[in-house]
């Protein structure tokens, strides 16, 4: 198990995500702390866990270092329509070139 102060690290700013998150979405609610698998097992916690009041841990895909707090919303309705937009721009012009002779390659003196 992980050093008391690093776990009191964890559980302090878990905590202070859970509020930030309910403050800016009063209308979803929180359910979960999201974790890589390595960063559970380095600090010697198990997932289901609850690590605060109706808080569970929960391994996922994420990226080690980081937590993600878990809800029942919708964060990314919005990210997708805009993602599909920046799609649509990206192919909108595409460039034909025409084929070329190849060169000759020449040793560097």
């Amino acid at each position: 198990m992980a050093s008391a102060t690093k776990i009191a690290a964890l559980l302090e700013r878990v905590s202070q995500g859970v509020a930030s998150h309910d403050r800016q979405n009063p209308d979803h609610h929180t359910w979960g702390i999201g974790m890589a698998h390595f960063d559970i097992e380095r600090l010697g916690l198990e997932e289901g866990e609850e690590l605060l009041p109706g808080i569970v841990l929960q391994a996922d895909g994420g990226m080690t270092g980081q937590f993600r707090i878990l809800c029942d919303g919708l964060h990314d309705q919005g990210a997708e329509e805009a993602e599909e937009e920046d799609v649509v721009e990206a192919v909108a012009e595409e460039l034909e070139l025409a084929p070329t002779e190849p060169r000759p390659i020449t040793p560097p003196l």
